[in-house]
C-alpha cells in the first residue's frame, strides 16, 4: 500500500503501539513519531521512532504534512483524548481515523472524525457514530441506534437497536444493552452488566439487570 500521509500518534502506551501497527499494515499512513505531554516523557525512542514532547510537536512536525490520532483508552472517563485531540486539532493537525478492514460498517453508517474501530465489530445499518470514539474489537452495534462523541467500547458490547449512548461513555468487555435504551451522558456500565433501561448522568451501573451504584463515574480512578 503506497504511504501518501504522514502520522503522528498521540501516547506510548500498548494501545499507541497497536495503533501504529493497524496504520501501518492497513492505511496509507506512514507513522513517523510518537508524542507525549511533557510530564509523562520518559523515553526518547520507541519500536525505532523518536517520542516527541506533545506540547511543541509543531516546532518538529508541520501540521500541514502530518496528521496525528490520540491512543488514549479511558483514562479520565474519555475527557483525556478529547482534550489532547481538541488541543492537536487547535494547533492545525488533522486528526485521523482507521477503520479495520475486518470489521462491519454497513453503507449507510454516519462516522465522525478521530474514531478507531477495530476488527470484527459489526456496525448496522442506519446507525450514527460521532467523533473520538474507540470500539475494541468484536462489538455489535444495532440498527438506528447513534453513539455521540468521547466513548469507548471495551469487546463483545452488545448495543441492541435503536439505542442512544451520549458522549463520555465506557462499556466494559461483555456488556449488553437492551433496545431502546438511552445511556445518559458519563455512564460507566461495568463488566457483563445488562442494562435493561435509561441511565442517569455519570451513573456506574453493574450487576444483571444492572443497578446503579452510590458512586459518580467522574469520581473513579481511571
Amino acid at each position: 500500500m503506497d504511504k501518501t500521509r504522514k502520522l503522528v500518534i498521540v501516547g506510548d502506551s500498548a494501545f499507541a503501539e497497536i495503533a501504529r501497527e493497524y496504520f501501518d499494515a492497513d492505511t496509507g499512513y506512514e507513522v513517523v513519531a510518537f508524542a507525549v505531554e511533557t510530564p509523562f516523557l520518559k523515553r526518547e525512542t520507541l519500536h525505532g521512532l523518536p517520542v516527541l514532547p506533545f506540547e511543541t510537536l509543531e516546532e518538529r512536525l508541520d501540521p500541514a504534512r502530518h496528521d496525528v490520532f490520540v491512543a488514549c483508552t479511558y483514562t479520565q472517563l474519555n475527557r483525556l483524548r478529547q482534550r489532547l485531540a481538541a488541543d492537536a486539532k487547535a494547533r492545525g493537525y488533522k486528526l485521523a481515523s482507521y477503520v479495520s478492514p475486518r470489521a462491519f460498517v454497513w453503507k449507510n453508517v454516519e462516522l465522525g472524525e478521530h474514531c478507531f474501530v477495530f476488527e470484527d465489530n459489526t456496525v448496522q445499518p442506519f446507525v450514527t457514530l460521532g467523533s473520538n470514539l474507540v470500539l475494541w474489537s468484536g462489538n455489535h452495534i444495532g440498527h438506528h441506534s447513534v453513539i455521540k462523541d468521547h466513548v469507548l467500547f471495551t469487546s463483545h458490547v452488545v448495543l441492541s437497536g435503536h439505542c442512544v449512548v451520549e458522549s463520555f461513555c465506557f462499556l466494559g468487555v461483555n456488556a449488553t444493552v437492551r433496545d431502546k435504551v438511552h445511556l445518559a451522558e458519563g455512564t460507566l456500565v461495568a463488566m457483563s452488566a445488562s442494562v435493561t433501561r435509561n441511565t442517569e448522568a455519570w451513573g456506574v451501573y453493574e450487576g444483571v439487570p444492572a443497578q446503579k451504584r452510590k458512586v459518580s463515574s467522574k469520581d473513579l480512578n481511571f
